[in-house]
């Protein structure tokens, strides 16, 4: 039995070039390109971490009592979904790791098929090769509607990398269709805190629609499955806080397994997942500057002869040469890019019709993208 062959190499080892090369810049590299949180982690996270730091036994992979019943009042609170049973959430160390995982622990193979977006986090479909099981690339739900071999279906909303968000009427086509033929609905929607366009930040609307929400699944969550980070709305990269939630059953069914793998979340963390669920005003301080931010990158960009497609929600700006600019390849841009210090995301890792766009992250400090919109205005 030989290793599973997903690639040559760890695709942003292609990047290094790139980044050496802003380092060179007389001012320093600004780092817009993977995402990974500046701001301070909450005090009243910090406080409740080290509060909880005299842990000597094991925790268990289910997690407490406590957090669970935390998830879903948040759920309730922020999210729409007023009847999350605590034993359908389920804490995981980041959502990553649940992402790639999945796919296995839901015992899939060479004859089961994983429908991922055409633009997409690529660990979608790394996990389906992982478990050996096949990858349809498909954003119309009829490209597999009433095909039996499709077992889990992945939407991510807002997406990563474009931002884009999925309507209530698109979720519940997808939850519909998957329920015809029996397969799993899996929603990414770790930045559905971080939207920005008015049609999602009206307080009158609905905001970023979530798969457990009644107008979507129905009021009954069987087979459906939503990840959640606290990584960018929380800045809790470092403590790897997520947790994933919907039906019971299934949750069950991959806790059992994820006892004799020995996953669980250690108890400061879960403690720390605690008070950031309940704490909403460091999420709408976060939110605010990250506002701040996207928004004098918007400027500097359009100045510079770049458009922006989709954003409307995340932590990304999906970029490309505005219309009747010279067309570019994404490594053109980020060669570009790089000559002014500035390491962004090149879109060609995201799939296979995504070559022509960059991302751009809206996690440096407001002294670094004040730098880089200096950059891109000369």
């Amino acid at each position: 039995m030989g290793f599973v062959q997903l690639a040559d190499a760890y695709p942003w080892d292609k990047v290094a070039p790139y980044a050496e090369r802003a380092r060179a810049h007389a001012d320093g590299i600004v780092d817009l390109s993977i995402g990974t949180p500046v701001d301070p982690t909450p005090a009243v996270v910090q406080e409740a971490l080290s509060g909880a730091a005299d842990a000597p036994g094991y925790p268990t992979a289910h997690g407490t009592l406590a957090l669970r019943e935390a998830v879903a009042a948040w759920f309730a609170e922020r999210r729409g979904v007023a009847a999350l049973d605590p034993d359908g959430v389920l804490p995981t160390v980041g959502s990553k790791e649940l992402v790639a995982q999945l796919p296995s622990l839901l015992g899939l193979g060479p004859d089961d098929i994983v429908v991922v977006p055409s633009v997409a986090y690529p660990t979608y479909a790394v996990g389906a090769r992982l478990a050996g099981a096949q990858v349809l690339v498909a954003d119309d739900v009829q490209l597999w509607a009433g095909n039996p071999a499709v077992r889990l279906v992945w939407v991510n909303s807002p997406s990563n990398p474009t931002g884009a968000v999925l309507g209530s009427e698109q979720l519940r086509q997808v939850v519909t269709a998957a329920r015809e033929i029996g397969a799993l609905v899996a929603s990414d929607e770790c930045y559905a805190e971080l939207a920005w366009s008015p049609a999602l930040t009206d307080p009158a609307g609905d905001g970023v629609p979530c798969l457990l929400q009644e107008s979507v699944s129905g009021g009954d969550h069987t087979g459906l499955l939503v990840v959640y980070s606290l990584s960018k709305q929380s800045n809790l990269a470092g403590y790897r806080a997520a947790f994933a939630a919907g039906d019971a059953a299934l949750v069950h069914r991959i806790l059992q397994l994820r006892r004799h793998m020995g996953m669980m979340v250690p108890a400061p963390v879960q403690a720390a997942t605690i008070a950031a669920l309940a704490d909403h005003a460091h999420v709408r301080q976060q939110r605010e500057r990250y506002g701040r931010r996207r928004e004098s990158l918007l400027g500097a960009l359009g100045e510079a002869g770049y458009a922006v497609d989709h954003s409307e929600a995340g932590l990304y700006l999906w970029i490309r040469p505005a219309d009747g600019a010279e067309p570019a390849d994404c490594w053109s841009m980020l060669s570009d890019f790089a000559d002014r210090g500035i390491l962004v995301g090149p879109g060609e890792f995201y799939g296979n019709d995504s070559g022509d766009h960059v991302r751009v992250a809206l996690t440096a400090s407001d002294d670094r993208i004040a730098r880089a919109v200096e950059r891109l205005r000369v």
